[in-house]
């Protein structure tokens, strides 16, 4: 009796593995999601998306922090984010790290966006608003929400920048079903996020935008800049669909919004 125990016991814990070979070879052996397809044959990234974290704030990881104006209260406060990237750290060379913490300082007086200047790229992807994804064979268009922000991401006829600019200059292609965007041509000016983050006018970003289900996309960036940081590193995160009833990009017109800050010396008084 003993012995037949021994044998039922050993013929069940067999049976289990191999039901747990079959499942793990199975999930391994899963075919990647396959995005439905554009006239070209190349992926529908056609759509209204959104980055649902804390970047915006700041790309490292982080805790929660007071607002920097104090009569707003926690309207403003800055909510914990665990970060976007790769290893955590940016590779700040010493003495840009030192301008970094001096940008953290005196953000309100440094952070272009508050000035309603353009957000540049890649910040402009996880900012607060929305963006749209306008896809044709020759070009790709993403319109932003905040301050009407366009860039134009030409796929063929690649060229160089003409000009230096506050979104850079895009020559896209698709490797696969990743489209793979390249852009150069920065002023310069432009920061990460609202933590005092920044490049030089030798940035390259490479950008990878994959759909990874009917309401995500997987968005990687290269960030490469010698003049600021030790050597090429990474973000990734998320983006989100908006699938709400009538989606749509509104306007928000922010030069409105801080007419007074910027030109409110040159008022003429009374």
């Amino acid at each position: 009796m003993r012995t037949r125990y021994m044998l039922l016991t050993i013929a069940a814990a067999v049976a289990v593995a191999g039901l747990l070979l079959v499942v793990t070879t199975a999930t391994a052996q899963a075919p990647a999601y396959r995005a439905p397809r554009a006239p070209d044959g190349h992926p529908d990234l056609n759509g209204i998306w959104q980055a649902l974290n804390a970047a915006h704030w700041d790309i490292e990881p982080h805790a929660a922090g007071p607002s920097v104006v104090r009569e707003l209260g926690t309207l403003s406060a800055v909510p914990g984010g665990l970060g976007v990237v790769d290893g955590d750290a940016i590779p700040y060379r010493p003495e840009a790290l030192a301008a970094r913490d001096e940008n953290r300082a005196h953000l309100l007086e440094r952070d272009p966006v508050i000035k309603c200047y353009l957000p540049g790229v890649p910040r402009g992807m996880y900012m607060p608003f929305p963006f749209q994804i306008i896809q044709s064979q020759q070009h790709i268009m993403i319109v932003h929400e905040y301050a009407g922000a366009v860039r134009t991401i030409y796929m063929d006829n690649h060229t160089e920048a003409p000009a230096d600019s506050w979104m850079g200059w895009s020559n896209g292609h698709w490797d696969g079903d990743t489209l793979v965007v390249d852009t150069t041509g920065f002023n310069g000016k432009t920061w990460f996020d609202r933590a005092g983050n920044f490049h030089s006018d030798a940035l390259h970003v490479v950008e990878r935008i994959t759909a990874r289900s009917p309401e995500t996309l997987l968005y990687e960036v290269t960030i490469e800049d010698p003049n600021v940081f030790t050597r090429p590193w990474q973000m990734r995160m998320p983006l989100y669909r908006r699938v709400e009833e009538n989606a749509q990009i509104l306007e928000f017109r922010c030069v409105e919004f801080v007419e007074d800050l910027i030109y409110g010396h040159l008022r003429k008084q009374p």
